[in-house]
């Protein structure tokens, strides 16, 4: 037989690896439509001084915060089981139609009080899309390829189309308020948000989690419960992502205060928040590339970012401090990828919602007493002082980010990932 009867295996290969990439991009454009539209928020840049303008304070501001951080967390573990119990996209639905809520009851808000009630949508929002975004991408790149070790990168594209919203918002936000008022931006948002209902109603749901035998959502939710507490290859990535979560908060929460102690001028304001909110883009995006699971890589990398966060406690240069926070931010956005995969390769696809929220719950209840000691701290001995929270948090995320290279990834394998139940089976009468 000759010897070009048969093409060589690696054209078919790299044709069916085109074929199947082209796949996944087909089904999760919807999905990243979606996004883009929810984090199209045009009042994110000129909050703080619509509520300052209706007679918010301080203490008002960081009370209203309380509101939604309360919120999320009581709700989210619930909503994600739910998730996995009915839909995913049923769930990034109802978040959109609780964001548009908020931004009209913000919108329209004369007084705090009214405008607690936008905090508290906010955080029913924040609760109904947990777990969501990131269970459809892992649950689609298994059925579209077998195995989820394209997650890194398939996610890594919906943070960048979530960076490019951000930033396109932020400055479309403060046109649009400098033009009109700082209201108008409320209302705007609106029909915007409104919009992802649209494109979510088209995303093509993967079904891996419906296919486990069903059970009561009370024994769904004690087994979700269980795979949160009681599995010891599972907490290390839990407490892993809901503590990169924590640093990430931390950072864009008080990060700004720095620049307020060192006297930056008002027009360095935009260009920082533009850098901090572009990091989750870039961060997703080289996620797939920087190989966190080796055990020398993950070494280095944790050192490289302790190095940053101590940057900002020891230097009173404005562009060290900036550097620091950045750079911080990146490798949360980059280690928060790589802890979404290990966490959602730990479990069967009918908990993986479930599970994340649980992380995401987890990651409240830490960031919750923790902004509570920074502010104290940051009164009495100054924001590089209380710094020291966030180097003491880094230093947690470096060491579990080696001790999940050191170890094997605790996977529950693709092919049975839909199908083997965590739950305990149902009894049979008759």
């Amino acid at each position: 037989m000759p010897a070009t009867a048969t093409p060589p295996r690696t054209e078919f290969a790299a044709e069916s690896t085109t074929e199947t990439d082209d796949a996944l991009a087909r089904r999760l454009r919807p999905l990243n439509v979606g996004v883009a539209l929810q984090n199209l928020l045009l009042w994110v840049p000129v909050e703080k001084m619509f509520m300052t303008q209706i007679g918010f304070d301080a203490v008002a501001i960081a009370l209203v915060a309380a509101v939604y951080a309360t919120v999320a967390p009581v709700l989210e573990v619930p909503f994600g089981i739910l998730a996995d119990r009915w839909s995913r996209t049923g769930m990034m639905i109802l978040a959109s139609l609780a964001l548009a809520a908020s931004s009209a009851v913000g919108g329209l808000s004369t007084t705090p009080a009214t405008y607690a009630g936008a905090a508290g949508l906010l955080g029913v929002f924040f609760a109904l899309n947990s777990g969501t975004v990131e269970s459809v991408v892992y649950d689609t790149v298994v059925e579209e390829t077998g195995s989820g070790d394209g997650y890194e990168r398939w996610i890594g594209r919906v943070h960048v189309v979530e960076a490019i919203a951000l930033v396109v918002s932020a400055v479309l936000g403060g046109l649009l308020a400098a033009l009109a008022s700082a209201r108008v931006t409320y209302s705007a948002t609106v029909p915007l948000v409104a919009a992802a209902v649209l494109a979510f109603r088209r995303c093509r749901e993967p079904q891996l989690h419906r296919r486990t035998e069903r059970v009561s959502f009370r024994r769904q939710a004690l087994a979700t419960v269980r795979v949160l507490t009681a599995d010891r290859a599972v907490r290390p990535v839990v407490l892993l992502t809901a503590l990169t979560a924590v640093v990430a908060q931390l950072v864009f929460e008080f990060g700004p205060l720095w620049l307020v102690s060192l006297h930056a001028p008002a027009a360095l304001y935009g260009p920082y928040w533009a850098a901090l909110v572009s990091t989750g883009g870039l961060g997703g995006w080289l996620a797939s590339r920087a190989r966190l699971h080796r055990p020398a890589v993950a070494i280095g990398f944790g050192a490289s970012l302790v190095f940053a966060a101590i940057l900002p406690v020891l230097s009173h240069t404005l562009t060290v401090v900036i550097a620091g926070q950045v750079l911080v931010a990146l490798a949360a956005a980059m280690i928060g990828v790589r802890a979404g995969r290990l966490l959602h390769d730990a479990v069967g696809a009918h908990l993986r919602a479930g599970v994340s929220s649980g992380a995401g719950t987890l990651s409240w209840l830490i960031f919750l007493p923790v902004s509570v000691l920074f502010g104290q701290l940051s009164r009495g001995l100054g924001v590089q002082a209380a710094g020291l929270l966030i180097v003491l948090l880094v230093l947690s995320v470096a060491a579990l980010l080696t001790h999940a290279a050191h170890r094997p990834s605790p996977a529950v394998p693709a092919g049975r990932a839909a199908t083997e139940p965590t739950c305990e089976p149902i009894p049979t009468t008759g």
